[in-house]
């Protein structure tokens, strides 16, 4: 019988909040990516369940998980305050993490982060965090200077994604780019504004995101 995708919903203890995730695992996965949501955005949201399926199409397994609790979503949606707060979303994320290296469906799966909006800085954090834990990362419309001082830390390959339009963040990103550590990109995509949301731009994300996490998720320490 061929393989099956192995898709169900998970429950990750961090510390004293219950996360919940997407897990997705195709057969014969080449890497497994982790996804960093910001700014009110989570494992509903249209665009991450695109680009996720654009990954799991080629082989990549993803696990889309809400770094905030729905009590926190709540506040969140009233004070935009949980947010911006980098290191809480880098601890849960890194707990999610460990959680991964445990769970005997992603066993021998390197794991890559892909960070949107603030969540990009929490992504930047954990990863610098676990050097041997986590291989790559990849930023669309991220704020990496909010990860400030960590980023000289950051050795996995890092490529960062902004769209064209968006000029306040491609200066932070550009910012971003000097002080990062290790390999590292930046692509600016003709036309797109911060949510990608023009015909074609968000294709374009997915494309390159997941030639990013084959190359270096694959790649032989």
């Amino acid at each position: 019988m061929a393989a099956t995708l192995d898709d169900r919903l998970v429950r990750v203890r961090v510390g004293t909040a219950e996360l919940q995730g997407n897990l997705r695992i195709p057969p014969a996965a080449r890497g497994i990516v982790v996804f960093a949501h910001g700014s009110g955005s989570g494992r509903h949201s249209p665009r991450n369940r695109f680009v996720a399926d654009v990954f799991v199409s080629t082989g990549l397994a993803t696990l889309l998980i809400d770094l905030l609790t729905q009590e926190e979503e709540m506040i969140d949606l009233r004070t935009a305050q949980l947010r911006f707060d980098i290191r809480l979303l880098a601890e849960r994320l890194g707990g999610v993490t460990d959680w991964l290296a445990g769970e005997p469906s992603a066993a021998g799966l390197s794991t890559g982060y892909f960070g949107a909006s603030t969540g990009a800085a929490a992504a930047l954090i954990a990863a610098a965090d676990r050097p041997d834990g986590v291989r790559a990362i990849v930023s669309r419309g991220g704020r990496p200077d909010l990860a400030g001082p960590v980023l000289p830390r950051v050795q996995q390959p890092t490529l960062l994604i902004v769209g064209g339009e968006d000029d306040v963040v491609i200066d932070l990103n550009r910012q971003a780019l000097r002080e990062l550590g290790g390999i590292k990109r930046l692509v600016i995509i003709p036309g797109a504004t911060h949510l990608f949301e023009e015909p074609g731009s968000l294709d374009q994300v997915a494309a390159l995101a997941s030639e990013w996490f084959l190359r270096y998720l694959e790649e032989k320490k």
